[in-house]
């Protein structure tokens, strides 16, 4: 998701309660996982997705705060954003309810993180680096999906790996780490080309925000403010777009494999 924010403000003093709270949503949400999984509605293939669809979605919100900070915003910093610590990053409907919900119900995994806040106003260049920040995200995203991709070449002997076509259709070796890393690689596929997507609040939206004339700015941000439920309930009701980006990811994935 978009990382650059107008401003920011300080975290809340619950933090103690707000921890207890994202540990009982997490907890809930893998019993429920475990509970449908040996009702034989949900296969372990997608409770691994969720697994570690989590943190590749942590990564990428974390990385629009260190670019941010190189870039002199240390806004981030001062909020205790820049941390892996999950805790500070889980928001409990987007990085676990809503995607535990959606793989469920099998449309697929969609999630968000809490925004890491960026103030655009504080780098040196805004307008060419909250571009930068933006990007910063989707790019995390390719690296570790490369990561999973040098892993499975070098875990898998010469011609075992798959054709994409058996892999569209759902064929995946039984190896569990092989499944790891084609599962981690395959999420962070998603992520990747889901927001680059110029649709806001997703991070390819920058892009169109770079060449958009100054006067349109103020008229922009009041609708960009309700973009977030826009987007949920584009991708919950919109199957054919919702598809398209799953199908395409998978075949590439499946192509970069073979």
């Amino acid at each position: 998701m978009r990382g650059p924010t107008p401003g920011w403000s300080r975290p809340g003093t619950g933090a103690g309660r707000n921890r207890n709270q994202l540990i009982v949503v997490g907890v809930v949400a893998l019993l429920i996982l475990y509970a449908i999984s040996r009702a034989h509605s949900v296969s372990s293939f997608q409770i691994l997705f969720f697994v570690l669809l989590v943190p590749s979605i942590i990564l990428h919100e974390v990385s629009h705060g260190w670019v941010a900070l190189a870039f002199g915003d240390d806004t981030a910093k001062q909020a205790g954003r820049l941390t892996l610590n999950p805790l500070r990053h889980i928001d409990p409907i987007g990085t676990v309810v809503l995607p535990v919900i959606l793989i469920l119900s099998g449309v697929g995994a969609f999630g968000y993180a809490k925004p890491v806040p960026v103030n655009v106003r504080r780098l040196r260049s805004p307008r060419n680096q909250s571009l930068l920040v933006s990007l910063a995200g989707p790019a995390v995203n390719i690296v570790l999906m490369l990561v999973a991709l040098l892993a499975l070449r070098v875990a898998a002997p010469a011609g075992t790996i798959p054709p994409s076509s058996y892999i569209a259709q759902g064929y995946i070796p039984a190896s569990l780490l092989w499944e790891a890393f084609f599962t981690f690689g395959l999420g962070n596929m998603i992520l990747a080309v889901f927001n680059l997507l110029p649709l806001p609040p997703l991070d390819g939206s920058a892009l169109l925000e770079r060449a958009m004339p100054r006067s349109w700015w103020p008229g922009y941000l009041r609708v960009r403010m309700y973009a977030m439920p826009v987007l949920i309930v584009v991708v919950l009701l919109f199957s054919p777009i919702r598809n398209a980006v799953g199908t395409w990811a998978l075949r590439a994935w499946g192509d970069l494999l073979g």
